[in-house]
């Protein structure tokens, strides 16, 4: 038979818990005791540590972007025009994560100058209005 006069080992009281282990999304927490005197004829089995998960507000997701396209051709075949090139996005932005740039760009482009026939036909037109 046990003897009737053991006495437990003593503990102090539970820590406050810790802060999360994140600075947001999903991480742990823990809190922790000490052993104050162990236990007379026998040992002390007591957990001295307690973790347990902690969620905070989600982390921002900022946009991601492909590469730039290569530049089309020009849109004209002859005289001033442009060009453009694009990107596309991967990731959209949650969160709060900063927003997408822009995902077209435009340029400027000329073109061998046009043939003198095409403006002669211009001001015929201009001539019979």
């Amino acid at each position: 038979m046990p003897e009737c006069h053991t006495i437990p080992c003593l503990l102090s009281p539970w820590s406050e818990w810790s802060d999360c282990s994140v600075t947001c999304g999903k991480g742990m927490r823990t809190r922790q005791r000490m052993l104050k005197s162990a236990a007379e004829l026998g040992d002390c089995n007591e957990e001295l540590e307690q973790a347990e998960k902690c969620m905070l507000p989600e982390c921002p997701i900022h946009c991601e972007l492909t590469e730039w396209s290569q530049w089309s051709e020009c849109n004209t075949s002859c005289g001033k025009g442009h060009m453009i090139r694009t990107r596309m996005i991967k990731i959209e932005p949650q969160f709060g994560g900063s927003a997408c740039p822009e995902t077209v760009q435009r340029t400027k482009c000329r073109v061998r100058k046009c043939l003198r026939g095409a403006g002669m036909e211009k001001r015929r037109w201009k001539e019979a209005r």
